[in-house]
Order: C-alpha cells, then structure tokens, then sequence
C-alpha cells in the first residue's frame, strides 16, 4: 500500500503475534503475490508461532476475564485431554458475561485452569449448568452449541 513504513512494522507485529508470516513488496507490480511465489524481492516477518498457538496465548494472556465458571473434576479432566467444556461439568457461574466473552475457569479448590470464550451469556450459562446437551433447547428455548466452551476457543495454564 502507500502508507508509511512505520505503519507497515505495525502491521507486521499484527500479524506475526496472530501466528502469521507477512511480506512487505512492491504492489506496483503485476501479480504482486505470484512475483512473490517466484522469489521476488521483499522484506518477510516471519511468526514464530502457529495460528492456533497465537489464539490460545490471546485467550490466555491478553483478554481480561469478564466472568468465571467453576468446573468438576470430570470435566477438568475432560479439558486436560484436549475436549471441549460441556454443561454438564459446569457447577457455578460468576459475573456478567455475554456469548463470546473471555471466562476464567477454576476449579472446584478454585484454582484457576485456564481460560475460554464462552458459547453462552451469563444467564443461559446459569440456565443449562450442570444439564445434559440434549436438554440445552427444552430450557433455553433455542438450540444453542453443544459445548459451554469449545476447545479451539480454550487455553489452559501449563501446570508447573
């Protein structure tokens, strides 16, 4: 584009933290990316980490938690073995919180495990806790997503 350089590096820094390699090349070419395929001349970000890596360290470390959700044992498990969070596992919910919302979760000792965005605002999440999937549409009135948290939109804190 046109814009300054300095508006470029901050760009890059965008896209490397999201986990994405990023090129700054000459657009006043024809097919600025198939000159790039073939090895045209440009300056390359390289990201260091995957997409995936990227979102979870924003879960984790940059989003504040607008809530918190207290877990059973069975479902801290379930999340140490990479599933996503059901209601069923859920037994409090803390805050005011809308669907799509960071949350901490802790545990029963209420240690905090990790954190999600949420698939459910505060009062559905109240409403579903502790219940089956298949109950979710009988309670709320529409049929929602079958988890509370998936486990792409989940970050665990490394056990130390």
């Amino acid at each position: 584009g046109s814009g300054g350089m300095v508006t470029k590096i901050m760009a890059a820094r965008i896209a490397v933290a999201a986990g994405c390699h990023m090129a700054i090349a000459s657009g006043r070419i024809d097919a600025p990316l198939t000159a790039l395929e073939e090895g045209a001349r440009a300056t390359w970000f390289i990201a260091h980490q995957t997409p995936k890596a990227a979102r979870k360290q924003w879960i984790l470390g940059t989003l504040a938690p607008a809530g918190r959700i207290t877990i059973d044992s069975g479902a801290a498990r379930a999340l140490r073995e990479g599933k996503s969070l059901l209601p069923a596992g859920v037994i409090a919910v803390e805050g005011a919180f809308g669907r799509g919302d960071n949350v901490a979760i802790a545990d029963e000792a209420g240690r905090e495990l990790g954190r999600g965005l949420i698939a459910y605002g505060h009062e559905d999440a109240r409403a579903i806790l502790r219940r089956k999937t298949a109950d979710i549409e009988a309670i709320l009135g529409y049929r929602g997503r079958d988890v509370m948290i998936h486990r792409d939109d989940l970050a665990l804190i490394a056990k130390s």
